[in-house]
């Protein structure tokens, strides 16, 4: 390989693995509006599909630590392979379900497919084939490409839903999922363990991460960023439809929005612009300062953006503000706690390593989403479910101070190498 490639951060492996998230998640993020026409269609209760939805987040949470031990062990392109043909079998059959039973047994295979097309895997992947000194940054621009499909995904979605009915749309979608299989071939990567990396097998590698109380950490820390995110897809828009005030006559918001409803589908694609340049920016700054108090700030800062938004009048302009805000340390947590695991824990099980951690995540998404419904319903307003968020975050801007920045292997008894 010549020195110019090897200096290059956009490598094959980098280029091949954002497409495949960029594309999944741009899938991902648009079941959110199939809520009402799959709703319509059937006189379902809207709770039917949006269970759907968080089965889907679970078993992306329980899949990817599956997923990511399966790559450690049979290699990362046979995997991404098992998820992508999950993914597009798991859409193509939703096409022709009929019963809510149904679409939430499909998410159980369309999230497993996620899992195997998601952050676990193609993190490590790319984490494994960067250098040392490009690797935050490299894992921050991977994070971006899913952020930048959170973007296109809705958009695309909503303008085929405008000239064919649902099912067709989640054909197309089957298609697309299938046709990312032809960027498979560029994850071709060459397994350099680093120095870290003395143990021999995942076993070994698990009993001493658990035994690691920052590993624990960084476990109970992620709980609050899936809550947060999770809650804020599913509940925002409905909460600013409802608790904004109106949109003022002339004013700038008013040229790309004409209602507070419109406003919260504006918020969610706010968030994801910013997110692209959150991730970047926290993977390059995570190359030189310490992540852990990256994270912590991370967290902070969401804590304290969330206070004054709930606590000021909510009004088209601090929506704006705030979905800015939180869009920048949106998956900003993402290239840092990656990033983390494969310093501390070295990059031989980053996958299946961060991939638990991941589901600690996933967790938080299902109880984000579900709490918030749940509270909806008994208190007819999203307050306690947001000062719930409020709470979390700050745990997690705390668990993360005392995490151990320090290689375990340089940690550990030099005999036990």
């Amino acid at each position: 390989m010549s020195h110019n490639k090897q200096n290059s951060i956009f490598t094959p492996i980098l280029v091949g693995g954002s497409l495949i998230l960029l594309i999944g998640f741009a899938i991902r993020s648009t079941f959110g509006l199939f809520q009402i026409p799959i709703a319509e269609q059937f006189l379902w209760a809207r709770s039917e599909f949006s269970l759907a939805i968080a089965i889907q987040n679970l078993a992306w949470g329980i899949g990817t630590p599956i997923f990511s031990a399966f790559a450690e062990k049979f290699g990362d392109r046979k995997t991404v392979i098992i998820g992508i043909l999950l993914y597009a079998i798991g859409l193509l059959i939703s096409s022709s379900a009929s019963s809510p039973e149904a679409h939430q047994f499909l998410n159980v295979i369309i999230g497993f497919g996620i899992a195997g097309t998601g952050f676990g895997p193609i993190l490590a992947v790319v984490g494994r084939a960067a250098s040392p000194d490009k690797r935050s940054l490299a894992l921050g621009i991977t994070t971006a490409a899913g952020s930048a499909g959170q973007v296109v995904g809705p958009p695309f979605a909503a303008a085929l839903l405008n000239i064919m009915p649902w099912s067709s749309v989640f054909v197309v979608f089957a298609i697309i999922s299938l046709l990312t299989i032809i960027l498979v071939p560029l994850l071709k990567s060459n397994p350099k363990n680093s120095k870290n990396d003395v143990r021999e097998n995942l076993s070994d590698a698990l009993m001493q991460a658990i035994k690691d109380p920052s590993y624990a950490m960084l476990f109970l820390g992620f709980f609050s960023c899936g809550f947060q995110l999770a809650f804020i897809t599913a509940h925002f828009p409905a909460l600013i439809a409802e608790a904004s005030s109106p949109i003022v006559k002339n004013s700038l918001i008013s040229l790309v929005c004409n209602s507070t409803a419109s406003l919260g589908a504006l918020s969610i694609a706010v968030i994801g612009l910013f997110n692209i340049i959150g991730s970047i920016s926290a993977g390059a700054l995570g190359k030189n300062f310490s992540k852990k108090y990256l994270l912590s700030l991370i967290y902070l800062w969401r804590t304290i953006a969330a206070i004054l938004f709930i606590m000021l009048p909510i009004t088209p302009l601090s929506v704006i503000i705030f979905s800015v805000v939180m869009g920048t340390l949106w998956l900003a947590t993402v290239p840092l706690t990656s990033g983390i695991i494969a310093h501390i824990y070295g990059l031989q099980y980053m996958g299946t390593l961060y991939g638990i951690v991941f589901f600690s995540h996933q967790l938080g998404s299902f109880v984000g989403v579900w709490l918030g419904g749940l509270f909806y319903d008994i208190y007819g307003n999203y307050n306690i479910v947001w000062w719930v968020g409020i709470g979390v975050g700050a745990f997690s801007a705390i668990i993360h101070l005392p995490v151990k920045e320090i290689p375990l292997v340089n940690r550990m008894h030099p005999k036990h190498a």
